[in-house]
């Protein structure tokens, strides 16, 4: 296994996948974006599966299971690379997140916590110790490559967001209202007002993968079981994306760059 170099401070640096149904999520992960699975055992915490892209970790999966779990559906998880877990999960805390766990150590791996952010979506803290995160893959096929915020209130999650972690906020000029997160003068991440014709959508993190063809990986995702949440459209001098949902439940998107 390839280790990946150390992400800096801010950077989107891991991804990862709490299912009800291990082996269903690798069949359908594995058979939609050609990915490998390396299973790690984890002691009492149980098994952990690397997705791994070439011969690079690109993702975790770890089953929902335990009382702590309880009421939580499948979904991918994004972390944030920090340089001080504690320190960055006091400020948050701070800033009025809700520390969803507090900072603990994996071993061989490094230090996390997770959080809620003031309006509800969910994001995880990474330390890097012996794994440094995801592959660096930049941009390529099947891999993630941007990650997206929609919110209730962009005002009050720029304000949080650039706090915590030092990320610019590029707004959009085009016709809807689109925030770019940056970090070192570069794009990383977006972020958009919920639409309360989405329904009763709560704040979250949405992921986005990057794939050869939009409307076949939409089409074979359907195929092998998932659920197309908006399908294919375009976005001009971006690309052409949709939403899935895997057929536990975990939502991300594919998108195809222009």
């Amino acid at each position: 296994m390839t280790q990946a170099k150390r992400w800096s401070a801010g950077e989107f640096c891991w991804y990862e996948l709490g299912t009800t149904n291990i082996d269903g999520a690798r069949s359908f992960y594995t058979s939609l974006l050609g990915w490998g699975t390396t299973d790690v055992p984890m002691g009492p915490m149980g098994i952990y599966t690397l997705f791994q892209h070439g011969s690079q970790d690109l993702a975790g999966m770890y089953k929902l299971e335990g009382p702590q779990f309880q009421g939580v559906p499948p979904h991918w998880m994004v972390y944030v690379a920090v340089d001080d877990v504690d320190a960055t999960t006091h400020k948050a805390r701070a800033l009025g997140a809700t520390v969803l766990a507090e900072p603990m150590d994996v071993p061989n791996v490094g230090r996390m916590s997770f959080l809620k952010d003031p309006q509800g979506a969910a994001i995880a803290l990474f330390q890097a110790g012996e794994h440094a995160g995801a592959g660096r893959f930049d941009i390529g096929q099947n891999t993630f490559g941007w990650s997206e915020l929609a919110t209730t209130d962009p005002v009050a999650a720029t304000r949080f967001y650039t706090a915590l972690f030092g990320w610019g906020a590029k707004p959009s000029q085009g016709p809807v209202g689109y925030t770019e997160w940056q970090t070192g003068g570069c794009s990383i991440g977006g972020m958009m007002k919920i639409d309360p014709a989405w329904g009763n959508v709560p704040p979250h993190w949405l992921n986005y993968l990057s794939v050869a063809d939009c409307d076949a990986s939409v089409k074979q995702a359907a195929s092998l079981g998932g659920t197309v949440v908006l399908p294919p459209q375009d976005v001009p001098n971006v690309g052409r994306f949709a939403v899935l949902a895997d057929p536990q439940g975990a939502h991300f998107a594919v998108i195809k760059l222009s």
